[in-house]
């Protein structure tokens, strides 16, 4: 085996975790065989992931285009929160949801399609929703997932990605760097020689001259916050609208998975009553069918002793008229 490959690796990860550790055992078992040491080494290192886990890397490997397109959409993401662009944020956001729930529906098709995985009412989805959350924040878990190597679900609880970027206030009015200018000094009259200020005088325009500076700094300061405190109250009201939004649909969403499951539960009733049925008819048939033959065997019967009796009272009337 000429080292580890990535489609044994894909192969893994593909196994459900009940069979995991028993399909590694045997490639490393394989691997020594071959005289591959160092890839049965690198087998032997392989850990089984949790089932979350596992359905991610499931759509990592079976459906790698759509996996790229949630990195994609992650990176413009984080692009689009260290530059602070409300309405860019606002559209991502909206595409985000989205894909994260097209992605959840494709993992649960994808493991309907799969022999031994858990039933649908068992799939951990919302871990693997979690887990492609985290993608967009978490450069790491990014690839991970896209790798297909994840071992378990990850989870981010807060907003924006990870590490977050250093904010900083930006302003650039002209009143404001008008107001850092220091007080230009008129000129001298012309033909009138300009009288040196006094000491006292001097330094009390200095004093004054500071104390102007400050104040506009102060303003220059508190303008600057004042805006940034509006767009962080912005800022909030839309995420707690998002936050509302999410979980109207989480709700709905788990309203429809609970009379969707209640429904299963009831074919699953109904199905077993019919396979009852069914067993019940196939055991009538049969029984059915053997007294068919044992009827058939005994009009056989029957008739073949009437025709021995018909031709035996042929003969007796024939030996009868022949003596006459």
């Amino acid at each position: 085996m000429p080292g580890l490959s990535a489609e044994l690796v894909q192969q893994l990860y593909r196994t459900p975790p009940d069979r995991f550790v028993a399909a590694r055992d045997a490639a490393v078992a394989e691997a020594r065989r071959a005289g591959d040491p160092t890839t049965a080494r690198q087998l032997a290192r392989l850990r089984r992931p949790t089932v979350a886990a596992w359905l991610v890397n499931l759509l990592a490997i079976r459906r790698p285009e759509l996996v790229a397109d949630l990195v994609q959409l992650a990176d413009a993401l984080r692009v689009a929160q260290r530059e602070l662009r409300g309405p860019r944020l606002r559209e991502l956001s909206a595409q985000r949801r989205a894909v994260v729930g097209a992605l959840v529906a494709e993992v649960r098709k994808l493991a309907a399609a799969e022999p031994d995985a858990p039933p649908a009412n068992r799939l951990p989805l919302a871990e693997v929703e979690e887990t492609l959350n985290a993608a967009f924040s978490d450069v790491e878990v990014a690839e991970q997932v896209r790798a297909g190597r994840l071992l378990r679900a990850a989870s981010y609880a807060g907003f924006g990605e990870v590490p977050r970027p250093q904010l900083r206030l930006v302003t650039g009015d002209d009143e404001e760097r008008e107001a850092e200018r220091p007080a230009r000094r008129p000129g001298p009259q012309r033909g009138r020689p300009e009288a040196a200020p006094r000491p006292d005088r001097a330094a009390e325009r200095a004093e004054q001259a500071a104390q102007r500076a400050a104040r506009a700094e102060r303003a220059r300061q508190r303008r600057a916050l004042d805006r940034e405190l509006a767009k962080a109250q912005a800022d909030q009201e839309r995420a707690e609208a998002e936050l509302t939004e999410a979980t109207g649909q989480e709700r709905d969403g788990a309203a429809v998975l609970d009379g969707l499951e209640a429904e299963l539960a009831e074919l699953e009733r109904r199905r077993a009553v019919a396979e009852q049925d069914l067993s019940r008819a196939k055991l009538a048939r049969r029984a059915a069918e053997r007294a068919v033959t044992v009827a058939r065997r005994r009009a056989g019967e029957v008739e073949a002793a009437v025709e021995a009796l018909a031709a035996e009272e042929g003969n007796a009337d024939a030996g009868g008229g022949a003596a006459d």
